[in-house]
């Protein structure tokens, strides 16, 4: 028997390549994970690309999980997630951000944060149906949006509004098909935050124009000059916000995959029907994993938000030394400088930052219309690391401007 070649002749994967629906031949690759892998394997490149906390997972949360092994809890749990931790992420909500919500039907546990968003946008768009989505924001809502048939519709959440949304920029936005807000703060890629009086004329809006919300608050333990607000809190907001969060950033505990979402009975059921028929359920392990760190491991988190407060404060303000103008991010683990004085396009700039210093950052046009003339930096490395990559932009920088 002849083995089985590995690839097809170019001739079929041409003819093969029809195949595929036109919505995913028409988007790009991630623009993170280009610079990712063109850095990857290298040690001698520093890299600021991925948003990554360089923590381990805390130990008596991995003990938590080998414990579990032992006693061999490797089945299926309730596709909404197992109730202990679906009873734990309502009483940190409410402890943590005074958002209250009923365990049995209004929380799922899902494949980390990303599949909760896909869930929302896959139960709640239909073909033609606006989203809008504040720019820059982060990489992967346009081409989840736009894969489950909705229509994109960018607003600018300008650097000289310290990249907030205004409610002026969103009226100007809808138009009888916009349908749903996806939101993002503390964001990524800039840091900014929301205040309860920033989200008040948003509210307003969004309930004058019927709009759903989701609002993706993966950051919300990072914020660090303030206590994070969520736009669920204020009136009336509630009912039409799916809140989506996970454990992966400010829990270190990105490769474990738990996300939730909280919010309106009657909505998250209908994601709760895709959720059954794809993922089923989010991994045991994970899930008693996350059960453990909402238990026992908020200290570990405040001490790791600690960490990355410090880092900010070098890494911003060494950028500033170096003569870029950098917003002072009040939340996430990302800053923003601005390289518009340059002249330079960002990819241009981040690949010769890449190829000619060994420091990999992301291009900032990769996060929308807004983002371009910046570069996003994550300061989730350790302050030699960053020190270290100050030094080599700054070098850069004197002989390349």
């Amino acid at each position: 028997m002849s083995k089985k070649q590995p690839f097809l002749p170019q001739e079929h994967t041409s003819l093969l390549s029809e195949r595929i629906a036109p919505r995913v031949r028409e988007i790009a690759p991630s623009g993170i994970r280009a610079f990712f892998d063109l850095s990857a394997g290298n040690n001698e490149i520093i890299s600021l690309g991925v948003g990554e906390p360089d923590f381990t997972t805390p130990e008596h949360i991995r003990a938590a999980c080998i414990r579990a092994l032992e006693r061999g809890e490797t089945m299926y749990t309730p596709n909404a997630g197992l109730p202990e931790l679906r009873a734990e992420i309502a009483r940190y909500l409410q402890e943590s951000f005074g958002l209250e919500y009923h365990s049995q039907d209004e929380v799922i546990v899902t494949v980390g944060s990303s599949e909760a968003l896909d869930l929302a946008l896959r139960a709640f768009t239909a073909p033609g149906d606006e989203v809008i989505i504040p720019s820059p924001g982060y990489i992967a809502y346009s081409p989840i949006a736009y894969l489950n048939g909705g229509t994109l519709v960018e607003v600018e959440a300008a650097a000289e509004q310290g990249f907030k949304l205004t409610a002026e920029a969103l009226e100007k936005a809808i138009t009888p098909r916009s349908k749903l807000l996806m939101v993002n703060f503390p964001n990524n890629p800039t840091g900014a935050v929301m205040s309860y009086e920033d989200w008040e004329p948003i509210a307003e809006i969004v309930k004058a124009h019927n709009l759903i919300v989701l609002s993706d608050e993966i950051y919300a333990e990072l914020t660090y000059d303030s206590r994070h607000v969520s736009i669920a809190s204020l009136p009336g907001m509630k009912e039409r916000t799916i809140v989506i969060s996970g454990f992966s950033k400010a829990f270190a505990m990105t490769g474990w995959r738990v996300g939730y979402a909280c919010g309106n009975r009657e909505l998250l059921a209908a994601m709760l029907k895709i959720h059954q028929y794809t993922a089923m359920c989010a991994p045991v392990l994970g899930q008693i994993a996350a059960v453990e760190s909402l238990r026992h491991g908020l200290r570990d988190k405040d001490h790791m938000k600690e960490c990355f407060r410090q880092r900010r404060s070098l890494f911003v303000e060494g950028l500033r030394s170096i003569g870029l103008h950098c917003h002072e991010p009040q939340g996430a683990f990302y800053a923003f400088p601005s390289i518009r004085h340059t002249g330079r396009k960002s990819e241009d700039f981040a690949l010769q930052l890449l190829r000619e210093a060994g420091v990999a950052v992301v291009p900032g046009h990769v996060f929308g219309k807004g983002g371009e003339g910046h570069l996003r930096c994550s300061y989730a490395a350790s302050p030699a690391k960053l020190a270290e990559a100050l030094e080599r932009l700054e070098s850069f920088m004197k002989v390349k401007m």
